[in-house]
């Protein structure tokens, strides 16, 4: 049964589910429809805006090398255990737009979490934030059946940010978690996000 969490809140992933070892990991936005201007532009349009989904694989809670981040320039981790599927340029259609792929059997022992965010190219260049995008979403399912374990409905208002930290998987215990984060940055790049956890 799927898990709808709010912000700060932190799941359980395989202390009760011993076999559960592949995630999806999907992430999905829709733009904000907007109304046109002008005599010949009745209706309503939606702007083109690139989100990227991507990954920072922490060691002992930070980020050593560029291997340890996964987007759309770099698929696969070096371990196997971390595959981002491709990249979605308009956020059109329903459910994902974007999926991570996570073997947690693959993931080294150092690397003691998996932080998921988003950021939209080009953000300074195109004047685009996080508040030309709703029905944000974060989901963690079950590779095996994509069964649905938790779902993370990002409901704040982000206009003005640049880039979201959505949520981290990470190891406690020997066991692995998931954490509800929904925070907005005003990172203009990957880049700048991942320096953060330097």
């Amino acid at each position: 049964m799927s898990i709808n969490l709010v912000k700060g809140q932190k799941i359980d992933l395989t202390k009760n589910n011993s076999t559960l070892k592949k995630l999806i990991v999907g992430l999905g936005w829709d733009p904000v429809k907007q109304e046109k201007k002008g005599f010949f532009n009745l209706g309503s349009s939606k702007p083109d805006v690139d989100v990227d989904a991507s990954v920072l694989m922490l060691r002992n809670n930070r980020f050593i090398s560029k291997e340890d981040l996964i987007y759309f320039g770099n698929l696969k981790s070096k371990c196997g255990g971390v595959i981002h599927a491709g990249d979605n340029l308009t956020g059109d259609g329903d459910g994902d737009d974007e999926q991570i792929l996570v073997d947690l059997s693959k993931i080294p022992h150092d690397v003691n979490k998996l932080i998921f965010v988003t950021n939209i190219y080009q953000c300074i260049e195109r004047k685009q934030s996080f508040g030309m995008i709703e029905n944000a979403f974060i989901r963690i399912a079950d590779y095996n059946n994509n069964q649905n374990i938790a779902m993370f409905n990002l409901t704040e208002d982000y206009n003005g940010k640049t880039a979201l930290i959505i949520g981290e998987v990470y190891r406690h215990n020997n066991e692995w978690k998931f954490a509800a984060i929904g925070e907005g940055t005003q990172d203009t790049c990957l880049g700048d996000m991942a320096e953060k956890y330097r």
